[in-house]
């Protein structure tokens, strides 16, 4: 017999997660398009050698395979690379200033941890064609406004700005930026391992800490206070570095205060990458926010709303009485609620209920012969046990006063 579990990172995702991951994406997809950012998409394979040379540390990562073409492909690594491709290849019909949007899954050969997976999804936001620091803090703006959307009290966005760290090594950038889970001493010996001597490493953590704000960062600050976001919502944060090797201009990431797992998003300018990718000179900032670590801040922090994709189901009291509820059934979508017939017609009207209380269905309607005969249908709150003999107008009327949407 074949195994019926899901490799090792991956996984299954059951109705009620669907349900909450689609909460959040309403919720991120709305304010994006408020912002006036546009959808795009990108295929799941691309060229390995678009991903090479630009991931930095991490390119071991990589889902890397030749297919039966004989060409190196990879499973998409990251959406900013895979964007640089795009707009090069689409120039014509786009407009620039770009904003682009775009939710997709990612693969990393990574080890998995709560939270942590090697197929998961990732949401990002991102502007093409703005070389000055307002782009950037656009998106941060759009950031905060995100997370507060969804309910979260203290969003926090750390940010930085890696162009103050020229000098220094990605080697010993990539250490620093591991300050906070390992401390300075971990950061010493980290540089130390990659070849770098004691004393320079010494250095380079010493002038990383004591980087100051410069112009962009001050512009950052005051495009988001004139934004309505005050100081609770950023600090500026100069061990910041950001791992990957394209970062570069303002780098940020997403914290959430009450949720200890990790940053949940992260972002920076990548200009350089677009113009050896594409050799288009087109600045390019953005972020990408770990989708499945949101959901599950909002989830544990009681943000997502218990709602059931169906609002009513239709029961089959009988055999007999199957098309007479199909058409009700169909009447009920037909006024824009989200309607379930019962699929079986020999079901046992207790076994239809449980299925609904089980389901999480708030509503079921009951029509059986002496209900046909007077006219009315029967109408049960499974929620509060409570039973109304309605006619098919009441019975839409309160369905449309009780129902709730998506935001």
């Amino acid at each position: 017999m074949k195994s019926v579990q899901p490799l090792k990172g991956f996984r299954d995702i059951l109705p009620p997660d669907a349900k909450k991951r689609q909460w959040v994406k309403a919720v991120m997809v709305k304010t994006a398009e408020r912002w006036g950012y546009e959808p795009i998409e990108t295929p799941t394979l691309e060229h390995l050698s678009l991903f090479e040379g630009e991931i930095g540390e991490d390119e071991k990562l990589f889902f890397g395979f030749r297919d039966q073409g004989g060409r190196d492909v990879a499973l998409r690594y990251d959406q900013s690379v895979p964007t640089c491709r795009y707009v090069a290849n689409n120039l014509s019909a786009i407009t620039l200033p770009f904003r682009r949007y775009q939710f997709q899954n990612v693969f990393r050969a990574e080890k998995p941890q709560k939270g942590r997976y090697r197929e998961f999804t990732q949401f990002d936001t991102d502007i093409f064609g703005v070389k000055d620091a307002t782009a950037d803090a656009e998106v941060i703006a759009l950031n905060l406004d995100t997370y507060l959307k969804i309910g979260f009290k203290k969003p926090l966005i750390i940010f930085n700005n890696r162009d103050l760290m020229k000098g220094i090594p990605y080697q010993a950038i990539v250490a620093i930026d591991k300050l906070k889970k390992i401390g300075e001493d971990g950061v010493i010996e980290d540089m130390i391992g990659k070849g770098i001597d004691r004393s320079k490493a010494k250095e380079y953590l010493r002038l990383v800490q004591s980087i100051k704000p410069d112009q962009t960062v001050n512009t950052i600050i005051t495009y988001l206070e004139k934004s309505g976001f005050d100081s609770q919502f950023y600090k500026f944060e100069p061990t910041l570095a950001r791992s990957f090797s394209y970062s570069q201009g303002p780098i940020w990431e997403i914290i959430i205060e009450d949720y200890t797992v990790g940053s949940v998003g992260g972002g920076e300018r990548y200009d350089g990458m677009m113009k050896r990718l594409t050799g288009l000179d087109i600045p390019a900032t953005g972020i990408a926010y770990g989708f499945d670590r949101t959901v599950e801040a909002a989830d544990q922090l009681g943000l997502i709303p218990q709602t059931a994709i169906t609002q009513i189901l239709v029961t089959l009291f009988s055999p007999e009485l199957q098309e007479h509820m199909l058409l009700l059934a169909k009447t009920l979508r037909g006024a824009g609620i989200s309607t379930e017939l019962y699929p079986d017609m020999n079901a046992r009207i207790d076994k239809q209920l449980r299925y609904a209380d089980r389901k999480g269905i708030p509503y079921v309607l009951i029509q059986g012969p002496d209900e046909l005969t007077k006219n009315v249908l029967i109408l049960k709150d499974m929620r509060t046990g409570k039973q109304e003999e309605l006619s098919m107008n009441e019975v839409v009327e309160k369905l449309k006063t009780n129902r709730t949407e998506f935001p």
